[in-house]
């Protein structure tokens, strides 16, 4: 049990007078317990109150061997689980609900416990997982150390073979695997060309072709903990137009990587980076929000949106991504992780970000 963490969530309980709630998500019931379950479609639940009153609610079939630090209420799968957390829920008290919990499980126990009030109660626990302490900060600079190699390696050895991007896909997982990495954070999105115009397109059978940009976004789960970069590149030769649109990413990610630090309101991040493609006469072009947090999951609470007057704060991890997207010509996108430090921040991913034309 990580029990720090867990004084938080209670911490943050008691000040929006939160008395009880129910944890479903499999990385938040990690954050808190240090110990990954992927129970599928049963039920896995960490009921937690401000007494201090703590039980974890798991089906037979994951056996946890290791004291955990909380009791545990083992069920099969001839019992209902909705049951037995019901008992443990107390009357006459806001109960807060994780906003991904399958809703069969929760209309079950809205009708078992029909007295009460139900909340969504994810921001609880989201505000806390928000800031990393130590230990995660460490876990993010290796993730992210290691995706520097991925792109390394991608770029150096896989795009000039001039696969497809599907298989330049496939041949990034193994990359990952010969370094480590569990998994995917996300599925890589490596696009060429008027593909790259898409800021989320989803690798195909496309190929290179001489000029094309390339968008490599890729990121790794290291030890359950999500790393995520782009670097655009431009296979054997870039146009006038394309160097130019690449400086200006260039320009608008840097400076909004030097606006970050605690007090700094993420919208006024988002505009420094929008500020610098708008002024550049590519304001339209520029189709997304500047980044999102990030840590057990890819993308966490918050963003770095427009409209987000949230302040940073120290120990944040977020992504600075501005792009430029020219529909049926070419897409630049560089992003960065930063972790907030006392008076700036700190950019996880050291991989080159000067222009590069691949051979």
């Amino acid at each position: 049990m990580k029990n720090k963490r867990l004084e938080r969530i209670i911490f943050n309980m008691k000040e929006n007078n939160l008395e009880q709630i129910i944890i479903t998500s499999t990385a938040s019931i990690f954050y808190i317990t240090g110990k990954w379950i992927e129970p599928g479609e049963r039920l896995l639940a960490l009921y937690i109150n401000t007494k201090g009153d703590k039980k974890l609610f798991i089906n037979e079939l994951f056996p946890i061997n290791e004291d955990l630090g909380v009791e545990l209420q083992i069920y099969s799968d001839s019992e209902d689980p909705i049951e037995l957390l019901a008992s443990e829920v107390e009357e006459n008290k806001s109960l807060g609900i994780d906003k991904e919990w399958p809703s069969h499980f929760l209309i079950n126990l809205m009708g078992k416990k029909q007295g009460i009030k139900f909340v969504n109660g994810s921001p609880i626990v989201d505000r806390v997982r928000m800031i990393k302490d130590s230990e995660e900060i460490d876990l993010m600079r290796e993730a992210s150390r290691i995706n520097d190699i991925a792109m390394n390696d991608l770029i150096r050895k896989v795009i000039p073979k001039q696969y497809t991007e599907k298989k330049a896909c496939k041949l990034l997982g193994d990359i990952y695997e010969k370094y480590g990495t569990d998994s995917f954070s996300f599925y890589p999105l490596i696009a060429y060309g008027f593909n790259a115009a898409e800021p989320h397109h989803s690798s195909d059978n496309s190929k290179l072709k001489v000029g094309d940009s390339i968008i490599l976004d890729i990121g790794g789960r290291t030890n359950n903990y999500c790393s995520d970069m782009t670097r655009t590149v431009f296979y054997k030769q870039a146009s006038e137009e394309s160097k130019k649109i690449y400086n200006i990413v260039l320009e608008a990610n840097l400076k909004a990587i030097q606006a970050v630090k605690p007090g700094v309101r993420f919208c006024d991040i988002d505009r420094t980076a929008r500020q610098v493609i708008e002024k550049a006469g590519y304001g339209k072009y520029f189709t997304h929000r500047t980044g999102h947090n990030i840590g057990i999951d890819v993308h966490e609470f918050p963003d770095v949106g427009g409209v987000n007057e949230m302040c940073v704060e120290e120990g944040m991890i977020f992504s600075i991504e501005p792009g430029i997207y020219i529909n049926e010509n070419l897409g630049v996108r560089i992003e960065d992780l930063v972790v907030v430090t006392k008076d700036g921040c700190e950019v996880l991913n050291k991989y080159p970000k000067e222009l590069q034309i691949i051979e």
